[in-house]
């Protein structure tokens, strides 16, 4: 790729990259463009992870791509089910060749002066090489691939055991008749713990808080009775609507009556669990939404607890000891493995350096725009699903948007457009996620911004977003386009917004 350049560079071959892809040959296709991804497979996370169980959070007709049907029967799908999905989209869009593995983002440099970015990427033998582009979309995800959370237990030398981050899973690790404890509450754990429990002498979950947990169905009935009597696209479609207006409503409906949610919520817990459960064990200490809710299909994590094959324990860790935990109650936990499910370390724009016109870009002092670009950095878009639903639901959209800015500056000979602030009037800003999950926490003055006025903030809705990213003007008096070289002025654009969406 030396002196290569392109229209569009995509950084990351996972979900999101594959996406973007596709994309850009729908919507671009006279735009030239490849994926630089750091791994030799593509998939990301999915690929990246090999835990047991791995499987999706969310349900596939909401997390697949609005151009391809999820046809699997499985709605909550594990892992080798997603990347069969993530291969067969490269090859109906012919992307084989466009992806280039073992190339790792180590820094981008924007240039006003030529309205390029030049990348820097280093090889999997070390070697370096940079290619150019006008458009820059990272779409490598959230967090760091070479480092999970970890915290620094005491007497975790003591263990004479494994101790495992599920992020970097080992393929020869044998927990066959093992006692196992899992040190965590969210997503991987309540994962891992029924995955582990089949084979494990006994797993115990031991958390700091617990986490609102609930139950869904493996497959959707709904969607496997469309698929008898409707084309598939179309029975996609009401699937993912569905799926899509019921999860709205119900963030929306713990957001305005939190108690009510909480009570139902610990009732559903209740009902599976029966009438001997510790609810202590269940019942978080803040709001439904104020963290991402778990899901467990079928029960599969009620039905180990009550089965014996696994246990919860709520405590906070002493130490650790040569043969298992001390909990700080003063109670011990024998453990064979320890496995620390203790979360991700947040990243903004992957682990590469960023610098616009010489300046290094810290992303901790920019300000969302549209939930795509940010304030001051040009020609620069970056994929951030939905905290409160499908990644992939916001995904599409930024991909769209994307493909919609890139095809005006093009149609308008302007090859540089900048979210710019108003100099009128100081803008308040906000934490971009509200979440009070400890990973979101961790990383907090690290991430970018959001306003306190539109298009700055984030609106977190699918709907709202469609009209957003998809139907209002590109050019909105605030995304600045210009020239290389020349000042940065607006566009000087005398149509109306819909003479500008009808020419778009």
């Amino acid at each position: 790729m030396k002196n290569e350049i392109l229209d569009v560079l995509i950084v990351g071959a996972g979900l999101s990259g594959i996406g973007a892809a596709v994309h850009l040959t729908k919507r671009c296709p006279g735009k030239s463009f490849a994926i630089v991804e750091g791994r030799e497979r593509l998939g990301g996370t999915w690929d990246l992870f090999r835990y047991p169980g791995i499987r999706s959070d969310s349900d596939m007709y909401t997390l697949g791509y609005n151009f391809k049907p999820w046809t699997a029967r499985r709605a909550i799908a594990d892992a080798p089910s997603i990347l069969t999905y993530l291969n067969e989209t490269v090859a109906e869009y012919d992307l084989d060749d466009k992806i280039r593995f073992n190339r790792k983002v180590i820094d981008a440099s924007w240039s006003s002066e030529t309205a390029l970015w030049t990348v820097s990427l280093q090889h999997g033998d070390g070697s370096i090489s940079t290619v150019q582009c006008n458009f820059l979309h990272m779409c490598s995800g959230y967090y760091s691939y070479e480092e999970g959370h970890n915290p620094d237990f005491p007497g975790k030398s003591d263990f004479a055991g494994p101790i495992v981050h599920p992020q970097f899973w080992p393929e020869d690790l044998d927990y066959a008749g093992k006692k196992v404890v899992v040190i965590g509450s969210g997503a991987t754990a309540v994962t891992l713990v029924p995955a582990m429990a089949g084979t494990a002498a006994h797993v115990t979950m031991l958390q700091r808080s617990p986490t609102y947990i609930v139950s869904l169905p493996g497959e959707d009935k709904w969607a496997l009775r469309f698929r008898k009597v409707l084309p598939a696209k179309l029975a996609y479609l009401l699937t993912r609507w569905k799926n899509v207006l019921m999860g709205l409503f119900m963030f929306n409906l713990a957001r305005k009556k939190p108690d009510g949610f909480k009570q139902r919520l610990l009732e559903m817990v209740q009902d599976e669990m029966g009438p001997g459960v510790d609810m202590a064990d269940f019942t978080p200490s803040y709001n439904p939404w104020d963290q991402r809710l778990c899901l467990v299909p079928d029960s599969d994590l009620f039905a180990s607890i009550k089965s014996g094959k696994a246990s919860i324990v709520t405590d906070h860790i002493e130490t650790f000891t040569k043969d298992g935990i001390t909990l700080k109650s003063g109670k011990t936990l024998e453990a064979d493995i320890i496995v620390t499910a203790t979360g991700l370390k947040m990243l903004t724009g992957g682990s590469a350096a960023i610098s616009v016109d010489g300046q290094p870009v810290n992303f901790g002092e920019k300000i969302n725009y549209k939930g795509v670009m940010f304030s001051g950095i040009p020609n620069f878009g970056m994929t951030m699903g939905y905290t409160n639903a499908s990644w992939t639901l916001k995904a599409d959209l930024t991909s769209e948007y994307v493909c919609r800015l890139v095809n005006f500056m093009d149609k308008n000979g302007t090859p540089i457009a900048t979210p710019t602030l108003p100099s009128d009037e100081p803008m308040g800003t906000e934490p971009m996620l509200d979440f009070s999950s400890g990973y979101v926490q961790r990383a907090i003055k690290d991430l970018p911004k959001q306003g306190d006025r539109k298009p700055w903030r984030l609106n977190q809705n699918y709907p709202k977003d469609i009209i957003n990213l998809r139907h209002k003007a590109v050019d909105d008096g605030v995304m600045v386009f210009s020239k290389p070289g020349a000042a940065v002025i607006p566009f000087p654009n005398k149509r109306s917004e819909a003479e500008v969406i009808a020419a778009e």
